[in-house]
């Protein structure tokens, strides 16, 4: 068993024992946030033929060459190409069609010239500027070529990607399906949001949080319940856990207290305790383990404690079991925007907001504190102070993360 390693070690041994869960196909039009199953390959051109650009007329670059206001061209219409038709007639010197936007190039014309810039009669049109080949016309394959890798596995669908299935005519879609974390609050201390709390209680902050957070990459959480600082209680709820869910999230007791049993309940349930204490500020009391391949993962009842542990060691192993290709939070530098007074012993994470004016700045919680749930709210990245670092002046810059 580790311990009191540095949060990169932990998260990326969390890494190293979590595989994406099983695959399902969806409709389309329910793909939207799920994590694609299969690389998206195109196997049809987009659009698949040459197409008008504009409202106005195809017709032969080389007939307009000369074209000017002082030289008009005048051309004879051949037939109107309305867009979802095909032209019947080719396009040959003197001739041109009449195209609707959409609308198909008809053989023989190169180019379109938009309505606007013509003068023209039921049976004519006049132009009195040259074209080149191409202007105005949408190529075959101009948006996709058929073999075109569009998104690698392990990718989020997104509106691009649902309207680039659709033109390729795909409308069941292979994902991985949602995974199931359990979650269990611990602490005799607790009571449940909707209860009054009796002297020295405290309602359940934890489950509404990570119920949120993990709702929010793509899980679907399943309370198992709340019990108090019992061993034989909480180990009940693992075992329950274990039966029907890909990972199990518990949340206090896993400090060195006496009534720290998480633990101790982990064991009991026949985890393997991988690692216990992470050195960082705030988060650093948790215990990782693992139920086969099923992580049970046990972080600090204190809320910001754990929320913070959570986003930077434990995220990118949900992330990963969600079958995302890249679920490593993405990097950033940012400028401080308010002066950190305190000395950090251990990495720091600072909770805040970024902001873009002209640069990103950090816009740091003013109270970083490990019970500060508050400051999570509109909170979008971590910025890290190092480890031996004395109080931070504003306007330094950092490295983080956003979540």
């Amino acid at each position: 068993m580790l311990k009191n390693i540095s949060w990169e070690e932990a998260r990326d041994q969390l890494l190293a024992r979590v595989h994406p869960v099983s695959t399902e196909n969806v409709s389309l039009y329910a793909c939207a946030g799920r994590i694609l199953a299969f690389p998206l390959v195109a196997q049809e051109d987009v659009p698949a033929f040459d197409r008008s650009a504009y409202d106005g007329y195809a017709l032969k670059s080389a007939d307009v060459a000369e074209a000017s206001p002082a030289s008009p061209v005048t051309l004879s219409i051949t037939e109107t190409v309305p867009a979802g038709t095909v032209p019947s007639l080719p396009v040959c010197h003197g001739t041109a069609a009449h195209v609707m936007t959409g609308a198909g190039i008809p053989e023989g014309a190169d180019c379109v010239i938009n309505f606007e810039r013509t003068s023209f009669t039921d049976t004519t049109v006049t132009l009195a500027c040259s074209l080149r080949p191409g202007d105005n016309v949408v190529r075959r394959g101009e948006d996709v070529c058929a073999g075109t890798v569009l998104a690698a596995c392990g990718t989020r669908a997104d509106p691009g990607i649902a309207g680039t299935l659709a033109s390729q005519g795909i409308t069941a879609v292979s994902v991985y399906r949602r995974p199931v974390i359990g979650l269990v609050s611990t602490g005799s201390e607790i009571v449940e949001a909707e209860e009054i709390p009796s002297p020295g209680a405290i309602r359940n902050a934890n489950r509404a949080t990570f119920t949120a957070l993990l709702s929010r990459e793509g899980c679907d959480v399943v309370y198992l319940g709340h019990t108090g600082d019992d061993v034989n209680a909480i180990a009940a709820c693992i075992r329950k856990g274990l039966a029907s869910c890909d990972a199990v999230l518990l949340t206090g007791g896993v400090s060195v207290g006496d009534w720290d049993v998480t633990p101790e309940a982990m064991e009991n349930a026949g985890v393997d305790i991988l690692l216990r204490g992470v050195s960082m500020k705030p988060g650093m009391a948790c215990c990782y383990g693992f139920s086969g391949d099923h992580p049970v993962l046990g972080l600090s009842g204190n809320p910001a404690s754990a929320l913070t542990n959570f986003c930077a060691c434990v995220l990118p192993a949900i992330r990963r079991l969600c079958g995302q290709k890249d679920p490593l939070p993405q990097p950033l530098t940012a400028r401080l925007l308010r002066r950190f007074p305190k000395k950090s012993p251990a990495t720091r994470f600072l909770r805040g907001r970024l902001t873009l004016n002209g640069e990103v700045g950090f816009d740091a919680a003013p109270d970083q504190g490990n019970i500060v749930l508050s400051s999570a709210i509109g909170c979008n990245a971590f910025l890290m102070i190092p480890a031996g670092s004395g109080p931070v002046d504003a306007g330094e810059q950092l490295k983080g993360f956003m979540i």
